[in-house]
């Protein structure tokens, strides 16, 4: 071999090499970057709770004369704690730098443990650890105040038996709504997109003949591909927002009108990975069903699209990752407001929006945006392995012998 021609091999062997180091170099640093930030802040309040805080107005509903409550449970050293009363507070700062009593522990058999909400609802309320006490007013004293502390709120408690009323907040800042308007805009988009998508697959594949209109039809969907998603984003705020608002109560961007929107961009990417695994099925089962008597129907839908059926969970898999990725489009069609009370006619904001808006604040909030992110990437990762289980056990199903 020539001294040219190793001198090629090498510099074609150490580009594949880099290439391969560079895109894993650089994958890894993005994921270290999201976790080493974000991880701090991932915990089940953070998706569990809502984004607006709650502040509540309530009264125990009777007085406490005689009973005192022991804990059920070690207290940590930082813990204030009143017998009489079976409530633990301790003492936190909040972002602002002031001082705050949060709950930290609340006997079982509390008076605490239900309340009489003061507001409009008059439902019944209860303290649970996390939450901040702002105030509680007295009947027979001088109200306790959280900015002197959990150690006097509690001195002040052993004084009196009978609480007037007690002023508490639900911490916000969770994600729980735009996780389930995620979850909201997957189905939704799904439902719109698939059915349209791999109808049109198989009428590619299956019935339309080779001619200039059908390649000028594939030309047109990868075309489709590349267009930028705030493209799309423009489309459904000037034709499927104004078409919700007409048909429902919406009156503005909505959760419908934002999947609809998906689903246009979802067509292509359907469309084309549905086509390509029919052309995987051999002609052999077309050609054996037709000589047994099927019709032309019967032979797509029953022998070519089951044996299809791997490349359609890819697909799906595919429009997923794109539903829970985007976020240009839905900026225009579905609105930027987070909610915690969830409806489908209404505005409100999925992960990858949620990203966008944290990081549109003056300081971006890094931190909670790196949270999100590695939800968004155990969901897929979750969704990624629920889809290749679920084709396993199809191909197992299919190739087990009858």
């Amino acid at each position: 071999m020539s001294n040219k021609r190793k001198a090629q091999d090498f510099l074609l062997q150490f580009g594949t090499y880099f290439a391969a180091f560079f895109s894993f170099a650089t994958l890894s640093l993005i994921i270290f970057f999201i976790f080493t930030n974000g991880v701090k802040l991932l915990n089940l309040d953070l998706i569990t709770h809502d984004y607006q805080a709650k502040t509540h107005i309530a009264e125990p509903l009777a007085p406490n004369d005689t009973d005192y409550f022991e804990p059920e449970e070690t207290l940590k050293a930082e813990v204030y704690y009143s017998p009489r009363w079976g409530l633990g507070l301790i003492d936190s700062i909040d972002l602002m730098g002031k001082t705050q009593v949060e709950i930290a522990y609340v006997h079982p058999s509390s008076p605490f443990q239900q309340l009489h909400d003061k507001g409009l609802s008059h439902e019944l309320l209860s303290l649970k650890p996390d939450m901040m006490i702002i105030r509680i007013a007295y009947s027979d004293q001088p109200s306790s105040l959280a900015r002197y502390g959990a150690e006097q709120m509690i001195d002040e408690l052993a004084l009196s038996n009978q609480i007037r009323e007690l002023e508490f907040t639900i911490p916000g800042g969770g994600i729980r709504g735009s996780i389930i308007t995620t979850f909201y805009l997957i189905v939704f988009s799904l439902l719109f997109a698939l059915p349209i998508g791999i109808g049109a697959a198989i009428y590619l594949n299956e019935y339309a003949k080779n001619n200039r209109f059908t390649r000028l039809l594939r030309s047109f969907i990868e075309l489709l591909t590349g267009v930028p998603s705030i493209i799309y984003g423009l489309m459904g705020l000037a034709f499927f927002v104004p078409f919700i608002i007409n048909v429902s109560s919406a009156t503005s961007g909505s959760i419908l009108s934002g999947s609809m929107t998906m689903a246009v961009i979802l067509l292509p990417v359907v469309i084309r990975t549905t086509e390509e695994s029919l052309k995987v099925v051999p002609d052999e089962y077309r050609q054996g069903s037709l000589a047994l008597g099927a019709s032309k129907t019967q032979t797509t839908f029953r022998i070519v699209l089951p044996g299809a059926f791997p490349g359609v969970l890819s697909a799906t898999l595919l429009a997923i990752g794109r539903i829970i990725g985007e976020s240009a489009a839905l900026v225009f069609a579905i609105g930027t407001a987070i909610k915690d009370d969830i409806r489908v006619t209404e505005q409100s904001t999925s992960l990858a929006v949620h990203i966008w808006a944290m990081m549109t604040d003056e300081p971006a909030n890094i931190e909670l945006s790196s949270t999100i992110a590695i939800i968004i990437l155990l969901i897929v990762l979750l969704l990624n392995l629920l889809i290749k289980l679920l084709t396993r056990r199809f191909l197992r199903k299919v190739s087990a012998p009858r």
